[in-house]
């Protein structure tokens, strides 16, 4: 699906492009950057997306979904659980995936002298009958900067089941990470961003997005890991998530990404062992 835009008189096919993990790293950057999200087929394997969902059955199973409450954030008849870090150490690796560390060095290091750190991660399963929720950006949590703001955080979402148009595929706004304050959304610029199991959806801070609604009988699962400057206040306390006693087990790479290190002179500590107590 695309949405045509005629921008000084030229016409510009606004579209959520769709790659393989076979392409150039800097064609998925070059398109994430132009529309503002991407689509990535045959990123991982159905071994993986299979221990993703048994490491975190028992989780999800203590987490039933709500009945629905129209004036809420999220939508009711779905399925949520963060700290995916200790819960899932098949979800950890993803977390630290070449392609989204490539992807993230270049969206964020310009702004981050010192590094990213893991934002949220968050397994989501859209059930039957879950409303469409309300469009937002990622970036919103920081108002102190005026759209279009710089880029602050790269997110993903990792497709364990296909994601459709009928059941909750998220809806994006390509092209919406450039606009400012009071450009608003119209009704066909909002796509649905459908991509079979296996996949990667990227999208960047500024691009405005969704779940959309489940109107088919099937559960939709999703894993979100997003990443933020170094700088900022992680939206997921991974520090409450993973203790530093569990952090311990967790290869140094990931330990540092969700936030057991220092980003220059901030986030010090009198006990900076729990920083760097995994063997090289």
């Amino acid at each position: 699906m695309v949405c045509v835009r005629v921008i000084n008189l030229k016409i510009v096919k606004m579209k959520i492009p769709v790659l393989d993990i076979t392409d150039k790293t800097q064609d998925k950057i070059e398109n994430l950057s132009e529309f503002g999200c991407l689509v990535v087929k045959n990123a991982i394997s159905e071994n993986i997306r299979e221990k993703v969902k048994t490491e975190l059955e028992p989780a999800m199973e203590m987490s039933p979904a709500q009945i629905d409450d129209p004036e809420a954030f999220y939508p009711g008849n779905t399925r949520r659980m963060s700290a995916l870090v200790a819960l899932s150490e098949t979800t950890g690796k993803l977390a630290v995936d070449r392609m989204s560390m490539d992807i993230c060095d270049h969206f964020l290091l310009p702004n981050s002298n010192c590094g990213y750190q893991l934002h949220v991660s968050a397994a989501v399963e859209v059930g039957p009958g879950s409303r469409k929720q309300i469009l937002h950006r990622e970036a919103d949590p920081f108002p102190f900067f005026d759209l279009p703001r710089p880029n602050l955080i790269v997110a993903s979402m990792w497709a364990i089941t296909d994601f459709r148009a009928d059941n909750g595929a998220t809806l994006l706004v390509p092209g919406s990470h450039t606009w400012g304050k009071d450009r608003k959304q119209k009704d066909e610029e909002v796509l649905s961003a459908e991509m079979p199991a296996g996949s990667v959806l990227y999208w960047l801070g500024g691009t405005l997005h969704g779940a959309g609604a489940n109107v088919s009988n099937d559960w939709r699962y999703g894993v979100i890991l997003s990443y933020s400057l170094g700088w900022l206040r992680q939206e997921e306390n991974q520090y409450l998530d993973v203790t530093s006693e569990d952090v311990k087990k967790l290869p140094k790479d990931l330990a540092e990404l969700i936030g057991y290190r220092a980003y220059g002179g901030l986030g010090f500590s009198i006990n900076p062992e729990h920083f760097f107590l995994q063997d090289d």
